[in-house]
């Protein structure tokens, strides 16, 4: 708990740093706060579609939560941005967990 709220104040101080929110969306998953996590990643990528790093652990999160069309969504618009920025390794990330549940 205390990571959280020591990220919770640094995002007091710069709220739209996708980075602290990044990071607080995984603390949130640890300790099972599910729906935080999905508002914080969901908040990134509708603000900022070039943080490549959060489609994987959204897409992720919406499959443990039995939203799976929603992850497939979500992986396509990974792997558009990621092709974009010429990212190949998240690219294959997200092409990898797109392809096992759309098989």
């Amino acid at each position: 708990m205390e990571r959280i709220e020591k990220l919770k104040s640094f995002l007091e101080a710069s709220p739209n740093d996708s980075f602290v929110q990044h990071a607080l969306a995984l603390e949130y998953i640890k300790n099972g706060n599910l729906s935080e996590a999905r508002k914080l990643f969901e908040d990134i990528l509708n603000r900022e579609p070039s943080y490549i790093g959060s489609y994987y652990h959204l897409g992720k999160l919406l499959e443990n939560m039995g939203e799976r069309n929603l992850a497939i969504d979500w992986y396509e618009k990974g792997m558009a941005a990621s092709k974009k920025a010429g990212d190949n390794h998240a690219y294959n990330e997200l092409q990898a967990a797109h392809e096992d549940l759309i098989d």
